[in-house]
């Protein structure tokens, strides 16, 4: 396939980081959605040997009308049609067993203790860039390419750290670094990104031009096993104990109502807590699973300056965050703007995050993902703060 002179279609500009392809071989992860179509279509112009590989993880949701998730059976079918008309070979593993151990349990585990987890970044940490790294290695890759929008360097440059690293993509609406801030620098040594230098209009013109059946395919927007977004219904049917009933109360203990299980709430939330006839609204601002309490306030108690992260993994220059700690801005959602804070490092691979600024929406389980301006430093998982319980 050659550049058919486009504008907007510069291969050269799409395939920053990557190496010329010619006697290379690349394993594409094909969820069967147009990205990571496209970036098979790209490896092959560029002269890889492309392999498609698909992760089959779940059927959760197959009979959900308008449901759009992906790594199912239409998404199997997809992506074998894409392989077809690339004509590249294309394989199928079943990761269905796995993925129910490292991704679905520990999700519902996160909930039923009062966090809200993002099983997003579990898939990738486990059955993508373990297991399907592993397979990709088995046939003889070079590279693992996956549809992320974020950009891959090598870490050539001065102070980059001792291996490759990852930068934002450069369509800031797309980037999807929060959800990669777990990947490892020896992961990074076989993964690539060819799409993090470009935006979703440009990628849709590729797969028009590659006459890929998938070009205007909608968004996978939803978790793939939780495609109708009723994600206390997924915990219940995986841990049945989970739905047992409580109080909910102020920050002093008074009883203000009851509810139907604490998986069904998150720090932050306002809307659904059934309380009626107060003042002002009133928002979730802690949960105690153990006591099966939530506890709800006004909003400016959702307001926190410090928190904790564990499973730290860096990122950045060196090959440990420095003793004394980083100034960085934060991010502890993924659609949250960061904040500037400081984050030093604490025993065990855990940090202590300050913010700048008191901040709404630190949600325990939630990934908290530090940037130095556009490069990506690494990040950890928010902990409960056990010490403060209501009366």
């Amino acid at each position: 396939m050659r550049d058919d002179g486009r504008p907007g279609l510069d291969l050269a500009a799409a395939l920053e980081g990557i190496e010329p392809g010619l006697g290379r071989r690349a394993v594409v992860a094909m969820s069967g959605g147009v990205d990571s179509s496209v970036t098979a279509g790209l490896l092959a112009e560029a002269g890889y040997d492309v392999i498609g590989l698909t992760m089959h993880l779940t059927d959760h949701g197959q009979d959900v009308p308008g449901g759009r998730t992906c790594c199912a059976g239409q998404d199997i079918h997809d992506a074998r049609r894409v392989a077809d008309r690339l004509n590249i070979p294309h394989y199928v593993v079943d990761y269905e067993s796995t993925f129910r151990r490292d991704v679905m349990d520990p999700f519902a585990d996160s909930y039923v203790s009062g966090e809200t987890p993002v099983p997003c970044v579990l898939c990738n940490q486990t059955v993508k860039f373990r297991d399907l790294l592993a397979a990709a290695r088995d046939l003889g890759a070079d590279i693992l390419a996956t549809g992320h929008y974020v950009r891959w360097r090598a870490g050539a440059g001065e102070g980059d750290g001792p291996g490759p690293g990852l930068w934002r993509a450069r369509d800031a609406t797309k980037d999807q670094s929060y959800f990669l801030f777990a990947t490892t620098r020896e992961q990074l040594k076989t993964l690539r990104f060819p799409l993090g230098g470009l935006d979703k209009a440009r990628t849709r013109a590729l797969a028009e031009r590659y006459g890929l059946s998938v070009h205007d395919k909608p968004e996978s927007q939803d978790i793939c096993f939780v495609p109708d977004g009723d994600y206390a219904r997924v915990v219940a049917r995986l841990r049945p104990g989970a739905l047992e009933p409580g109080e909910i109360v102020d920050a002093d203990g008074r009883v203000l109502g009851r509810h139907d299980g604490v998986i069904h709430f998150t720090v932050g939330q306002r809307r659904g807590l059934g309380i009626g006839g107060t003042a002002e609204p009133l928002y979730v601002i802690r949960l105690e699973p153990e006591t099966r309490r939530v506890v709800v306030g006004p909003r400016d108690a959702l307001g926190r300056d410090r928190f904790s992260i564990r499973a730290l993994n860096w990122l950045g220059p060196g090959a440990a965050m420095p003793a004394d700690g980083v100034r960085a801005t934060v991010k502890i959602r993924n659609t949250f703007d960061p904040v500037p804070a400081r984050v030093s490092p604490l025993d065990d691979g855990r940090a202590a995050v300050t913010l700048d600024t008191p901040t709404h929406g630190v949600s325990p389980g939630q990934a908290c993902v530090l940037y130095d301006g556009e490069r990506v430093l690494g990040g950890g998982w928010i902990e409960r703060d056990d010490s403060r319980r209501s009366g």
